[in-house]
This record gives structure tokens, C-alpha cells and sequence, in this order.
């Protein structure tokens, strides 16, 4: 097994990521997933004795590199390390009794230690366990999912959440045989999914498992769920000019990201043939970005898995927000 100081992430759209969030010298920032620690240190770059950075992950081994990092640098900022799920963020920063950010990044989906250490269970190319946790200390495994969900909770994952148009005769597949003996491996049940794919369906520029895979660790991870209360939580508590950049990696999510900053933006709720809103709801922000930030061609030759990313960014315009007395 690679050991914790082993972790290594290469951060993708790095200097879009610290231009984006335009960031103030002594300003308070927070990096929801930290990984390897990448976007973390560009941000504590930008930092001076007043400046503070949050960096928190599930994964307490890239908190481990984070800190291995941490020894080995000099950085001026103060970098506060915390093992969480962002969806936990509000009580993150009630812990560290901070109301308000400057600036907050959220790169979504698996880093790429956790795709490239095959005992995680993340990949469908190398065999390991299946597993899929980005926090190893819950419960729920993507072997729990495939060995005990029922036919028809496996076909709506996999429909909702990989956007597999195949997913009924993929459920099918797997529920025949884990009848034979239980699913435990990665590779074994790539191969099961690709076994229940049309031969037309094989012939896509992609693995024919990357969707089912997708949907699974999402399941395990409560992925959607914790992006949407990130995305009520955040633009709440950034102070005026404060930006939320955000990452994503694929439809679900960026559909998420773009939905909410469009609705920052534009929140009234009045039909259009009213002369004046009435609903009273005002505009938190803008958006940064109309089309969402990609990688060059020069960054998707050095690091594959930059294709999919799209950055998207809200600045907040209003008055921060304060707690009632």
C-alpha cells in the first residue's frame, strides 16, 4: 500500500483555479477538498502573516500529505488542517468560530491517488477490492451497494447517477451473478458491466464501466447531496467580493454548479409579465464565468483527467452575512 506522504494529486486548471479566486493577502480562504494539497499551497502562496487558509478532506490520507507538505514548507499564511465532508462545513467553521470567507475552491470528484492506488477500489482498469470510499472509516462500500441494494435501487443508480442508458440490463448482470458468488472485486465486476453492454455500446471513445463506476462511488459517497448543501451554504457566507470557485467533473455535477449560481444570480421568482418583482428575493452575485473555464490543449496532454473539468465562478456583491443576536 503507498503510504500516507506518498500521496500525490495533480491539480487540474491550477493557475485559472488562484486567478479566479482573486485572492486578497490577508484574507480567510477555504479549500474543501484538499487532496494532495496542490490548490491548497498555490492559495497559501498568495497569503501573508494574516492570511488564513482551510483545507479539509475525509481522506485522512491526504490530510497526511497535506502535513508532510506542511513541515516541508515555508508558507507565511496560517494552514489549518481538518478531516471532514464539506457537506459539514458549517459546523467546520463554527468549530474554528469563523463566520465569513474571502474566497472558497471546491475541486469535485476522486483525486488522483485515490484512482490510482488500486486497494482503494476506485478503478475499473486496475483490480483491487471494491471499495470506492473516499472516507475508509464508513460503512457503506460500493461492495455493500453491488452485493445487497436490490435490482431495481442498482438500475436507478446506475440510470440517475452514471446517465447509463443501459442501466436495467447492467443491474440485471450484476444481480445474476453475485446469485453465482459475491462481488468483490474491481475488475470482476468491469467485467460484468461490459459483459451486459450492446457491442455498439463498446465502441465509445471510453471504457463501457466508466458510467456504472461513476454511479456507484457517487451512491457511496453521498457525492450530489454534499455538493448541494455546499452550494446553498457557501455563496451565503462569503464576504462581499468573496468568490466561490468550483470544479467539476462531469454532467451531474456542473448541471448542479451552473443551476445555482444561475439561480444567485437571477433569483426572482416573479412571472414575467409583472411590471415589478413583488417576491422580493435580490441578487447575491454574478457570475464570473458565462461559459465555464477548460483546460488547453497543453494541460490535457500533460494530465489526461483535465479534459472533463469545467470551472465555474460566483462573486458575491451583498453584505456578508451575520448571525442573529
Amino acid at each position: 500500500m503507498l503510504r500516507d506522504f506518498e500521496f500525490s494529486h495533480q491539480p487540474v486548471l491550477f493557475a485559472q483555479c488562484i486567478n479566479a479566486l482573486n485572492i486578497g493577502s490577508g484574507g480567510i480562504y477555504l479549500d474543501c477538498t484538499a487532496g494532495g494539497g496542490g490548490h491548497s499551497i498555490g492559495i497559501l502562496e498568495q497569503l501573508d502573516g494574516k492570511g488564513t487558509l482551510i483545507s479539509i478532506d475525509k481522506d485522512e490520507s491526504a490530510l497526511n500529505a497535506c502535513r508532510a507538505k506542511m513541515e516541508q514548507g515555508n508558507f507565511s499564511g496560517k494552514w489549518i488542517l481538518v478531516k471532514s465532508d464539506f457537506s459539514n462545513i458549517d459546523k467546520v467553521l463554527e468549530d474554528l468560530d469563523i463566520l465569513n470567507l474571502d474566497g472558497v475552491l471546491a475541486d469535485l470528484g476522486v483525486s488522483s491517488h485515490q484512482l490510482d492506488t488500486a486497494e482503494r477500489g476506485f478503478s475499473y482498469v486496475s483490480d483491487g477490492p471494491l471499495d470506492m470510499r473516499m472516507d475508509p472509516e464508513q460503512r457503506l462500500s460500493a461492495r455493500v451497494v453491488v452485493n445487497e441494494y436490490d435490482e431495481a435501487d442498482l438500475a436507478r443508480i446506475i440510470r440517475d447517477y452514471g446517465e447509463e442508458k443501459f442501466s436495467k440490463r447492467i443491474a440485471g448482470r450484476i444481480v445474476e451473478n453475485r446469485r453465482i458468488a459475491e462481488i468483490t472485486s474491481t475488475v470482476k465486476l468491469a467485467e460484468i458491466v461490459a459483459r451486459a453492454m450492446p457491442s455498439k455500446a463498446k465502441k465509445e471513445d471510453q471504457h463501457p464501466a466508466r458510467r456504472t463506476f461513476q454511479a456507484i462511488r457517487i451512491e457511496v459517497n453521498s457525492e450530489l447531496s454534499a455538493i448541494q448543501k455546499l452550494l446553498e451554504f457557501i455563496p451565503q457566507r462569503l464576504n462581499k467580493g468573496g468568490r466561490f470557485a468550483v470544479i467539476s467533473f462531469h454532467s451531474l455535477e456542473d448541471r448542479l454548479v451552473k443551476e445555482a449560481f444561475k439561480n444567485l444570480e437571477s433569483p426572482c421568482t416573479c412571472p414575467r409579465e409583472f411590471p415589478v418583482c413583488i417576491c422580493g428575493k435580490k441578487p447575491l452575485g454574478k457570475m464570473v464565468t458565462g461559459k465555464p473555464i477548460t483546460a488547453d490543449t497543453e494541460e490535457i496532454k500533460e494530465n489526461k483527467r483535465s479534459k472533463s473539468a469545467k470551472l465555474r465562478v460566483f462573486e458575491r456583491n451583498g453584505e456578508a452575512w451575520t448571525p442573529l443576536r
